[in-house]
């Protein structure tokens, strides 16, 4: 009987019998690591965030509230076409009321300049500050002094239009006629200014203090000698205090000699 050769092999005592496997074939460096599983973090890698653009700046006109234009529009007028803004005003509620508005009257190089609140009924109708009571009042007042409407004296409001009811102007109504106010003083160049009641004062020097605790004072506006004193229509009221109001204008008329000293003639 013949022997395989694998029968021969275990007889001569050689085991275990070794099998030549085939060839393993060798597998791309670039298979393996396309295949190898990689570690990550659970979250994935932040991307940068691209420069944002840089949005352009609108170009904006500066806010400027009313007071501030009108003042801009104002301060280069001269006397024909100041008159004429004022008559076209309509920068507060008091124009829808008035029959026409009421810029002043009197020497347009005067020495003295009174300010007083506001047109009444009278002057809202005539067009000229001062023609009823008060202004009589006012006008012998001037008279004390040696001068009259158009000589030497020019008079004018704290507000060109009547306030309904002849009341006191409000505050935001004296702000809206500031600037053809503060005009007709940078025209006139007066010597001294006498202001004429609480309105007055409030929109020359912004003062709100009563008038007690400001007469017999200094005060200046634009390098211009202030007094103040009672209105005519509250003296019309307080007779008594018709004495206070002439020592006013004595200790205004004092001022104004004071200040004109250096201007007279040895």
């Amino acid at each position: 009987m013949s022997l395989s050769r694998e029968q021969m092999l275990v007889e001569m005592g050689i085991t275990p019998l070794w099998v030549l496997r085939d060839a393993v074939p060798e597998t791309p460096a670039a298979e393996l690591a396309s295949a190898a599983p990689v570690a990550t973090d659970s979250k994935p890698a932040p991307v940068a965030d691209p420069l944002p653009l840089q949005a352009a700046t609108p170009l904006v006109a500066p806010v400027v509230s009313p007071a501030v234009a009108a003042q801009a529009s104002v301060d280069t007028l001269e006397w024909p076409e100041l008159a004429r803004r004022v008559a076209e005003c309509r920068a507060c509620p008091l124009c829808e009321q008035r029959k026409q508005a009421v810029l002043g009257v009197g020497d347009l190089n005067p020495e003295w300049l009174f300010i007083g609140e506001g047109p009444g009924a009278e002057e809202d109708a005539k067009g000229e500050p001062f023609v009823g009571q008060a202004g009589k009042l006012l006008d012998a007042m001037l008279a004390s002094l040696d001068i009259a409407r158009g000589n030497r004296v020019y008079i004018a409001n704290a507000v060109k239009c009547r306030p309904p009811g002849n009341r006191t102007p409000e505050a935001a109504e004296m702000a809206a006629c500031r600037p053809y106010l503060e005009r007709q003083i940078a025209l006139l160049k007066p010597k001294i200014i006498v202001l004429l009641g609480k309105a007055a004062v409030h929109a020359v020097l912004h003062d709100d203090k009563s008038l007690a605790s400001l007469r017999g004072q200094r005060f200046e506006f634009a390098g211009v000698p202030v007094v103040v004193t009672y209105h005519p229509a509250y003296l019309l009221r307080n007779l008594p205090d018709k004495a206070k109001a002439w020592e006013d204008l004595l200790f205004a008329r004092r001022t104004l000699r004071e200040r004109m000293a250096p201007e007279l003639p040895f």
